[in-house]
């Protein structure tokens, strides 16, 4: 079964360990923050901090295993038919960037979508962790500085996901309509996932 990440919100879905999961970037212009927790202790969860030290880099390859805070294997990329630009580095956007950004009153953010989603599974993030961003374009420049560019995957560009413990996978289609993240034209679009045993 396909399941529809609606643009500009979020979903979240149990995993059972050995389970794969196939993330679609539909539009092939759309980022997707990610996120996963270990369903008996939510103050466990995926860390980028740690799975940068685990994979020893910031972009994870096939084979890469992403790692929980307590340094333990949580999810492996079997799969990856875009370039292999996914962001680790930024944090997930929030109330406080679209003010930053200008917004004048309500705006969605990938850290309310987060909430929501895992609500929908009676279950509550412990914090924001920051996320896995699917498919999003951070160039480090020679200098350490870094930009906000459209992603270079195409449409119809997936990951394959296996979970290396039972785990509740969360996604958010960021909402992001102010920087070109999701594509030049900055209009953020649905994506899809399905699961296989």
């Amino acid at each position: 079964m396909i399941v529809t990440i609606p643009a500009r919100l979020g979903r979240a879905t149990r995993l059972r360990a050995g389970q794969s999961l196939k993330l679609i970037n539909t539009y092939g212009t759309q980022v997707v923050d990610t996120w996963a927790f270990i369903p008996g202790n939510m103050n466990e969860f995926m860390s980028m901090e740690h799975s940068r030290a685990a994979i020893g880099g910031i972009f994870p390859r096939v084979g890469d295993r992403m790692v929980s805070n307590h340094r333990e294997p949580i999810l492996i990329l079997l799969e990856d038919t875009s370039p292999g630009i996914h962001d680790t580095l930024i944090a997930a956007c929030d109330k406080y960037r679209y003010e930053q950004l200008g917004c004048k009153g309500y705006h969605e953010n990938c850290t309310e979508n987060l909430s929501l989603a895992l609500g929908e599974l009676d279950l509550t993030p412990p914090e924001t962790p920051s996320p896995w961003n699917m498919w999003m374009n951070i160039p480090v420049a020679a200098d350490g500085s870094v930009s906000f560019e459209p992603p270079v995957s195409k449409p119809g560009d997936y990951v394959v996901l296996r979970a290396e413990r039972d785990a509740v996978i969360a996604f958010s289609c960021c909402p992001q309509d102010i920087l070109p993240i999701n594509g030049a034209e900055c209009v953020p679009q649905e994506c899809h996932f399905e699961i296989f045993n």
